[in-house]
């Protein structure tokens, strides 16, 4: 396993975040009533199958928690304030100063970026996912 495997998967077990996160799955169970937003799916076997985003999200909390020692109800508050500054933002009609522009169109930009990203992660996938069946037959 190298140190990249991980950005490529698209799901994960429970395990598998609780490595990644470096906290221990009951810890992971608990934050997930805590924080409407990390809803894993859960497999046919009633396994819970994280997404990277819900791995993100998780890697969020415990940075406020541990970190910055923000409470449950803090780094609730948290999440949620940043979630709605990364919404993109209508840039101000009467904006006059070419700095004061560039700043408001921040949102809009990280918005449209995290996007291009999103997709360049779901091109990888998709090429690591090809490639996985003829890695198989070769060493048949």
């Amino acid at each position: 396993m190298s140190a990249r495997e991980p950005l490529v998967k698209l799901y994960y077990r429970i395990g598998e975040v609780s490595e990644i996160v470096g906290v221990e799955p009951h810890v992971l169970r608990y934050w997930e009533t805590e924080f409407r937003s990390i809803r894993p799916q859960k497999s046919r076997k009633g396994q819970r199958i994280y997404s990277r985003r819900d791995v993100d999200k998780l890697l969020r909390v415990k940075d406020l928690l541990y970190n910055h020692g923000f409470t449950i109800a803090g780094a609730r508050k948290q999440l949620r304030d940043v979630q709605e500054k990364a919404a993109p933002a209508a840039v101000p009609a009467a904006v006059e100063a070419a700095p004061v522009a560039v700043r408001a169109a921040v949102p809009e930009v990280r918005a449209a970026l995290l996007e291009i990203r999103r997709e360049i992660m779901d091109m990888l996938n998709e090429l690591t996912r090809s490639a996985a069946p003829s890695k198989n037959a070769d060493a048949s």
